[in-house]
């Protein structure tokens, strides 16, 4: 009879490590945030992973008392499918920036989302370099000033959100590190059969602090947020009294009862609509709020289920087969030594 597994709580997945971020970095409520929902889900710490590749979110594996790997610059997502491959049934999260993801690591980023490999993958967007004391990121504004662009970025930014879609991800979100919708955001993508990928607005308090600030402050948060709940209308505000309208494919922010506009007008949020969830990842403060929540989820294949699959299928066809059989089948040569030359014989 086995034994029934033990029920942990977040401060079972925390690891005997000493947290070095700066005081007040947002990543300290995501690391707490993740524990929380690991424990509500009720994951076992032996078949958890957290892969890592270089920069602050990246020391994430040492802070978690479960598996984890610290690799190298935008690898992680390449060594995550590994692990994933070769041990299916582990639970594998993928913990990254939006300068390792999307800089060094953006055509390792692509490509695990448009495979839909099982992996749950977190980008800490704080739109700056945080480790190499502030240098402008992929994710940084135009005209933003750092030892790197001491007269401003000319660089446009990239939109995570935007990146995620048109690799064709099957699960993309977005929360923000202090806000309670970060636990519900962490909840889903957990649940998602395929690639999840969560964008989460990380406060740099050192060389980027305020940057989300109007996600942020309580007494404005709610005018600059927009909730996404798939079927519900895209409203928001304190009086959820505002929406979002397209009008010929633009959106427009309107008033519910002003200039004849009723709660029927207001666009209504569908996660299975990949242009939808498009247009919406292009809504900026502050000329739109920012929709926080889930962009898009559907269902599809899994790499490693189909990989597996072919092998399986191929044992089955073909044997097991072996490594001296595979070196030594087909076109084989032998290299010899004569008279001081060496020939290349069938």
């Amino acid at each position: 009879m086995s034994q029934a597994l033990p029920v942990l709580k977040a401060k079972d997945f925390a690891s005997d490590q000493d947290v070095r971020w700066c005081p007040g970095c947002g990543d300290y409520a995501i690391l707490n945030q993740v524990k929380k929902t690991l424990a509500k889900i009720g994951a076992q710490k032996e078949s958890t992973v957290f892969v890592a590749g270089i920069g602050c979110s990246s020391r994430f594996p040492y802070y978690m008392g479960t598996y984890g790997v610290h690799s190298i610059h935008g690898r992680a997502p390449a060594i995550a499918t590994g692990v994933k491959i070769t041990n299916p049934e582990l639970d594998v999260w993928v913990v990254t920036g939006d300068g390792d993801a999307l800089s060094i690591g953006g055509n390792h980023l692509m490509h695990v989302l448009r495979r839909n490999v099982n992996l749950k993958i977190l980008l800490f967007n704080n739109r700056i370099y945080g480790l190499t004391k502030g240098q402008y990121s992929p994710t940084s504004e135009i005209g933003k000033r750092s030892p790197s662009s001491p007269m401003g970025s000319i660089d446009p930014p990239l939109t995570p959100i935007s990146i995620a879609l048109a690799a064709e991800a099957s699960f993309v979100a977005r929360a923000v590190d202090v806000d309670k919708g970060l636990g519900e955001v962490l909840e889903r993508a957990a649940a998602h059969e395929g690639s999840a990928f969560v964008e989460i607005y990380q406060d740099c308090n050192v060389f980027n602090h305020g940057e989300y600030s109007h996600a942020t402050d309580k007494d404005t948060k709610e005018d600059n947020v927009l909730r996404l709940v798939d079927g519900e209308p895209l409203l928001f505000g304190k009086d959820k009294d505002k929406g979002i309208v397209f009008t010929d494919a633009k959106p427009e922010v309107v008033t519910v009862g002003k200039g004849g506009i009723t709660l029927s007008d207001i666009a209504v949020h569908d996660e299975s609509d990949a242009t939808l969830a498009y247009a919406l990842g292009r809504l900026r403060h502050p000329d739109f709020p920012e929709p926080m929540g889930v962009f898009r989820s559907v269902q599809g294949n899994r790499y490693e289920e189909q990989l597996l699959k072919q092998v399986t299928d191929a044992q089955e066809s073909r044997g097991v087969g072996s490594l001296d059989d595979l070196f030594n089948t087909g076109d084989v040569y032998t290299i010899e030594e004569k008279n001081g030359t060496h020939q290349l014989h069938d």
